[in-house]
Protein backbone atom coordinates (compact mmCIF):
# COMPACT_ATOMS: atom_id res chain seq x y z
CA UNK A 1 0.00 0.00 0.00
CA UNK A 2 1.40 3.82 -0.90
CA UNK A 3 2.35 5.61 1.97
CA UNK A 4 1.79 9.22 2.07
CA UNK A 5 3.54 12.11 3.98
CA UNK A 6 2.17 14.99 4.97
CA UNK A 7 3.19 18.22 6.92
CA UNK A 8 0.45 19.59 9.45
CA UNK A 9 -0.48 22.40 12.07
CA UNK A 10 0.38 20.32 15.55
CA UNK A 11 -3.38 20.95 16.31
CA UNK A 12 -4.43 19.14 13.22
CA UNK A 13 -2.05 16.35 14.49
CA UNK A 14 -3.91 15.74 16.94
CA UNK A 15 -7.22 15.83 15.49
CA UNK A 16 -5.62 13.03 13.23
CA UNK A 17 -4.52 11.13 16.16
CA UNK A 18 -7.45 10.66 17.69
CA UNK A 19 -9.31 9.31 14.11
CA UNK A 20 -6.82 6.53 14.22
CA UNK A 21 -7.15 3.85 11.78
CA UNK A 22 -10.38 5.59 10.49
CA UNK A 23 -8.33 7.70 8.53
CA UNK A 24 -7.68 6.39 5.10
CA UNK A 25 -11.70 5.42 5.22
CA UNK A 26 -12.34 9.56 6.30
CA UNK A 27 -9.88 10.77 3.75
CA UNK A 28 -11.97 8.46 0.90
CA UNK A 29 -15.08 9.99 1.63
CA UNK A 30 -14.11 13.46 1.37
CA UNK A 31 -13.14 13.10 -1.34
CA UNK A 32 -16.38 11.78 -2.82
CA UNK A 33 -18.37 14.52 -5.03
CA UNK A 34 -21.85 14.60 -4.93
CA UNK A 35 -23.29 13.45 -8.65
CA UNK A 36 -24.94 16.80 -9.12
CA UNK A 37 -23.88 20.56 -7.28
CA UNK A 38 -25.31 20.61 -3.88
CA UNK A 39 -27.45 23.69 -4.99
CA UNK A 40 -29.80 20.57 -7.00
CA UNK A 41 -31.00 19.26 -3.94
CA UNK A 42 -30.71 22.26 -2.10
CA UNK A 43 -33.37 23.52 -4.49
CA UNK A 44 -35.85 20.46 -4.32
CA UNK A 45 -35.66 20.35 -0.64
CA UNK A 46 -36.67 23.88 -0.71
CA UNK A 47 -39.34 23.19 -2.57
CA UNK A 48 -40.55 20.06 -0.67
CA UNK A 49 -40.37 22.19 3.04
CA UNK A 50 -42.70 24.95 1.38
CA UNK A 51 -45.15 22.01 1.55
CA UNK A 52 -46.59 23.33 -1.68
CA UNK A 53 -49.96 22.74 -3.26
CA UNK A 54 -51.17 19.69 -5.58
CA UNK A 55 -51.02 22.85 -7.85
CA UNK A 56 -47.25 23.70 -7.44
CA UNK A 57 -46.38 20.30 -7.39
CA UNK A 58 -47.74 19.67 -10.77
CA UNK A 59 -46.07 23.01 -11.96
CA UNK A 60 -42.66 22.07 -10.28
CA UNK A 61 -39.51 21.72 -12.68
CA UNK A 62 -36.25 22.54 -12.94
CA UNK A 63 -34.08 25.98 -12.69
CA UNK A 64 -32.80 27.35 -16.19
CA UNK A 65 -29.71 26.13 -15.33
CA UNK A 66 -30.57 22.58 -14.76
CA UNK A 67 -32.57 22.59 -17.47
CA UNK A 68 -29.51 24.28 -19.60
CA UNK A 69 -26.63 21.64 -18.13
CA UNK A 70 -29.07 18.51 -19.02
CA UNK A 71 -29.55 19.32 -21.91
CA UNK A 72 -25.46 19.76 -22.30
CA UNK A 73 -25.63 16.43 -20.47
CA UNK A 74 -28.08 14.88 -23.06
CA UNK A 75 -26.24 15.99 -26.33
CA UNK A 76 -22.93 14.60 -24.95
CA UNK A 77 -24.37 11.39 -24.44
CA UNK A 78 -26.51 11.26 -27.59
CA UNK A 79 -22.42 11.86 -29.54
CA UNK A 80 -21.01 9.33 -26.84
CA UNK A 81 -18.52 11.76 -25.36
CA UNK A 82 -20.12 11.58 -21.54
CA UNK A 83 -17.10 11.21 -19.49
CA UNK A 84 -17.32 9.15 -16.08
CA UNK A 85 -18.60 11.96 -13.79
CA UNK A 86 -20.88 13.30 -16.48
CA UNK A 87 -22.73 9.91 -16.30
CA UNK A 88 -22.69 9.76 -12.84
CA UNK A 89 -24.13 13.34 -13.06
CA UNK A 90 -27.13 12.32 -15.61
CA UNK A 91 -27.93 9.03 -14.05
CA UNK A 92 -28.33 11.26 -11.15
CA UNK A 93 -30.45 13.82 -12.77
CA UNK A 94 -32.18 11.03 -13.82
CA UNK A 95 -33.13 9.49 -10.33
CA UNK A 96 -34.20 13.06 -9.33
CA UNK A 97 -36.76 13.43 -12.11
CA UNK A 98 -37.94 9.87 -11.46
CA UNK A 99 -38.54 10.88 -7.90
CA UNK A 100 -40.24 14.41 -8.93
CA UNK A 101 -42.45 12.26 -11.18
CA UNK A 102 -43.83 9.97 -8.92
CA UNK A 103 -44.53 12.68 -6.88
CA UNK A 104 -46.06 14.73 -9.09
CA UNK A 105 -48.80 11.40 -9.83
CA UNK A 106 -48.99 11.26 -6.24
CA UNK A 107 -47.27 8.37 -4.90
CA UNK A 108 -44.97 10.38 -2.67
CA UNK A 109 -47.65 12.38 -1.49
CA UNK A 110 -46.47 11.57 1.83
CA UNK A 111 -43.21 14.13 1.46
CA UNK A 112 -45.48 17.27 1.29
CA UNK A 113 -48.31 16.63 3.37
Amino acid sequence: MPKITLEVSEELSQQLAQVGERLPELLALSLQQPAVPAQVYRYILDFLASNPTPEQIAEFKPTLEMQERLRTLLARSNAGELIPTELKELDEYERIEHLVVMMKAGNLSYLTS
